[in-house]
């Protein structure tokens, strides 16, 4: 039979087959030729299992896979983003919507906390907001469910984010029944205490929604450091100079231009450059 590994915890497999809207689980075990071949069975894969013994023989060739979290075959990731406590970081946001970008994963931003900010640090945050529209991608607060619906609908989908920002929160808005454990932000250590202990997918509607276990810092991929302008879509629309501009130091660089005649928000340009050149003290005042 073909199946979904739905979770995985321990050595145990939940494989889920959907024949015609009726779902069911069969709990397996990998093959140890799997651990011979360095192949780790992830959530999200598509196996080939024998049913009656309950091992799985194959799994099927992946479109994505994602690390952190260890997730694969996924259409769309929630990057849930808090706004206050934790503060937003821009620069951790932009990180996350390069690195599922790169696995061609379409990046969906969720603002969560809106309702625990002044009135003057809305006016700054929905600039922020409107931007991020602008430029093409997805937006929307956690209040927003008919939005979010919208988005993610017939899609496999992983919420990820940085610990305490509201994923498991997120998902008992849309999941109530399944009262996820969901806990307080750290005073002390200044961010959310981890809830999520593994990764887990969840029928939603048409839909699978993953939860996942927080963190709070992601890494770019090395190789992919030469073609990080190709995943910020504002600087694709200047045409430099130079047709291998970095828009970092060049002559004639459309990019710079744009950013002082403020067409690009500074941020983005700052998070790109600090991505760049691993200088994360950059800023574009100094």
């Amino acid at each position: 039979m073909v199946g979904r590994i739905t979770r995985i915890i321990s050595n145990l497999y939940t494989v889920e087959v959907n024949n015609n809207g009726k779902i069911s689980s069969y709990n397996c075990r990998a093959r140890g030729k799997f651990r011979n071949d360095k192949l780790i069975p992830l959530v999200g894969d598509m196996v080939k299992f024998n049913e009656e013994e309950n091992y799985i023989l194959e799994i099927i060739e992946r479109k994505n896979e994602l690390s952190r979290p260890m997730i694969a075959n996924v259409d769309s990731a929630l990057i849930v983003t808090s706004l206050k406590r934790p503060d937003l970081s821009t620069f951790l946001l932009d990180k996350m919507i390069v690195n599922v970008t790169i696995k061609d994963i379409e990046p969906i931003i969720i603002f969560t906390k809106y309702d625990l900010l002044t009135e003057e640090e809305r006016k700054e945050i929905n600039k922020i907001i409107d931007y991020y529209k602008q430029v093409g991608y997805k937006v929307a607060l956690n209040t927003e469910l008919d939005i979010i619906d919208n988005y993610i609908d017939n899609k496999v989908v992983v919420l990820t984010g940085q610990t305490g920002v509201g994923k498991s929160t997120l998902i008992n808005k849309l999941l109530p029944d399944l009262n996820l454990e969901t806990n307080d932000i750290s005073d002390a250590l200044g961010r959310g205490k981890h809830t999520t202990r593994h990764v887990e997918l969840f029928n939603y509607k048409n839909s699978l929604i993953a939860d996942t276990p927080g963190f709070s810092s992601l890494d770019i991929i090395e190789d992919e450091k030469d073609n990080l302008k190709f995943y910020f879509p504002e600087f694709n629309n200047d045409e430099c100079k130079f047709r291998d501009c970095k828009h970092i130091n060049e002559i004639g660089c459309k990019v710079k231009e744009d950013l002082n005649d403020n067409k690009i928000l500074p941020s983005r340009y700052e998070n790109y450059r600090k991505m760049v050149t691993n200088d994360e003290n950059f800023n574009i005042n100094n």
